[in-house]
């Protein structure tokens, strides 16, 4: 039964996504890259939430939960705030410009040699890093879920791996490489209900094992067993301490929603700053209510699981949903998560090739003989040849104690340079296309040195790794202004319109902004308990 719900509800949603999108303009940049810029609001929103919500967050927090409780909240609740910043402040400028990626504006602000280096780090990052983690959390994920050695009758846990690593990439490709952005926000948008209303089932269904006496009883008897694990402030020892909210969880929350290229290609293809802005908001209050899929199973897999010898913690949420639910539903919320995954991994895959096409084919290689055919078809090329280099490559990450921690890590590595290049062209209105070059070529430097070559990184590991990223977007933050005052552009950089998009914005943007905000502030410290700063 598992399987057979798992193959119709996967179909289903490909069915579905081919009928609504089949008539698409695939022939144009604009309509291939961001969706002819035709998507509205809800379509933002559930593309925006599903394109995060894959397994590196529901394998990866969850497992990160089962360690620390409930301060692992702290990406979600950030993530909130981050993205009123993305509604209010970044998108209206990002939509003036009339930008496809990241790179493009910088281009815009800079010269062409920063969108180039841009380009080449976002296209490295997510071949060496995002793409493989989204292969490698998904196919845990699935085989938990699945239970795939028992389904398949192989007990090899590498085979099984790679086995479901391949399936996952060769499906995911397709929809990307051959559909485009609007093909990926509308599946995104089907699947992204399956996986709210499934999450939200997985809790309850969590709960009731714990106690069937109820939500709140099964609750109590959670907090009255493992007090430690609803407290809010992470603890010195945890993954995520209290201080670290201010530095690098803040600043890779901030780069995630406002400038990463995979996340935010969608709002570029708004239809106009009122929808965008709309969307994000949307995402925003679905981001600070996402702990209870996010978070509250890997607590409940803690209470169930914990005492079991050999236990990993990123096993806890496959092993959960394979225990409380019934077969069928087991196997929608296996295709809802196989959704989810194909969201992370498509965007991505869209997302870099769009990044090389227009940003290193049309601009770099064959700047002359780029037409719209060539820019699309080598787009396709490389979005294949990286498909296939991160199925051959994933498999590999297997051991790591906590992939949520990896990803987070190397992440810092790309969002913290890119992050302060595009602040500062914003703030420093005199800042110069050299101080940009300089500050994304020191700053991924120093990022490599510290993590990985001694003795630079005995320097990084007297402070905590997300302090060591917010020391260096600090350096990176300050040599940028000092070089717009002492070498700086002879008149300040004004920011034109394109005119491709109408800038009216949404008129309730400021009042939920502010509501995101407030509940994050109330819902954090309604749990936060200071004394384990003690």
């Amino acid at each position: 039964m598992t399987i057979v719900t798992f193959l119709f509800f996967t179909g289903l949603v490909g069915f579905i996504t081919w009928r609504l999108t089949r008539k698409d303009d695939h022939g144009t940049s604009t309509g291939y890259f961001l969706a002819g810029r035709t998507l509205t609001g809800g379509f933002i929103a559930g593309s925006l939430m599903l394109t995060n919500l894959s397994t590196e967050q529901m394998v990866g927090l969850n497992g990160a939960a089962f360690t620390d409780g409930v301060a692992v909240m702290a990406w979600e609740v950030i993530a909130g705030a981050s993205l009123v910043l993305m509604a209010l402040y970044f998108l209206p400028k990002y939509l003036r410009s009339g930008i496809a990626t990241i790179p493009e504006f910088l281009e815009r602000r800079f010269n062409g040699t920063t969108r180039s280096i841009t380009s080449v780090i976002f296209i490295l990052a997510y071949a060496g890093i995002l793409l493989p983690i989204i292969l490698y959390t998904g196919a845990t994920g699935l085989a938990g879920i699945l239970d795939l050695k028992e389904l398949t009758g192989i007990q090899n846990d590498s085979t099984i791996l790679w086995m479901t690593v391949w399936f996952i990439g060769i499906v995911g490709s397709i929809y990307a490489i051959f559909g485009g952005l609007r093909t990926v926000a509308v599946s995104d948008t089907i699947n992204g209900f399956g996986l709210l209303v499934g999450g939200i089932m997985i809790a309850v269904f969590g709960l009731y094992a714990v106690n069937d006496g109820g939500i709140f009883q099964a609750l109590g008897e959670m907090k009255e067993a493992h007090p430690e694990k609803f407290n809010s402030i992470g603890a010195s020892e945890s993954s995520v301490p209290f201080s670290t909210l201010f530095t690098g969880v803040l600043l890779l929350n901030l780069f995630y929603w406002t400038t990463n290229q995979q996340i935010i290609q969608r709002t570029f293809g708004a239809t106009s700053l009122k929808e965008g802005q709309k969307g994000v908001l949307i995402a925003g209050v679905l981001k600070v209510i996402a702990p209870i899929i996010l978070v509250l199973p890997g607590i409940i897999a803690f209470h169930l699981y914990s005492d079991q010898a050999g236990f990993r913690a990123d096993e806890a949420y496959g092993t959960l949903v394979r225990n409380v639910l019934p077969s069928w539903l087991a196997g929608f919320f296996a295709a809802v998560m196989v959704g989810a995954i194909l969201s992370s991994f498509n965007s991505a895959l869209n997302s870099t090739a769009t990044l090389f096409s227009l940003g290193v084919y049309k601009h770099w290689i064959k700047h002359d003989e780029a037409n719209e055919d060539k820019v699309i078809r080598n787009g396709k090329l490389v979005g294949t040849f990286m498909a296939i280099l991160a199925m051959c490559t994933a498999p590999f990450l297997a051991g790591q104690d906590s992939i949520f921690g990896y990803l987070q890590k190397m992440n810092g590595l790309y969002f913290i340079p890119i992050f302060s290049v595009v602040l500062a062209g914003f703030l420093f209105k005199r800042v110069s296309a050299l101080a940009a070059n300089i500050a994304l070529i020191a700053g991924c430097s120093m990022l490599v040195l510290g993590y990985f070559v001694p003795p630079f990184t005995g320097l990084a590991q007297k402070v905590h790794d997300f302090h060591f990223l917010g020391l260096v977007f600090g350096a990176l933050m300050l040599f940028q202004f000092i070089m717009s005052k002492v070498k700086p552009l002879p008149q300040d950089w004004e920011h034109k319109h394109s005119g491709d998009v109408d800038l009216t914005p949404w008129k309730y943007a400021k009042p939920l902004g502010i509501g995101i905000v407030v509940f994050v502030l109330v819902l954090y410290f309604s749990m936060a308990d200071f004394s384990v700063l003690g």
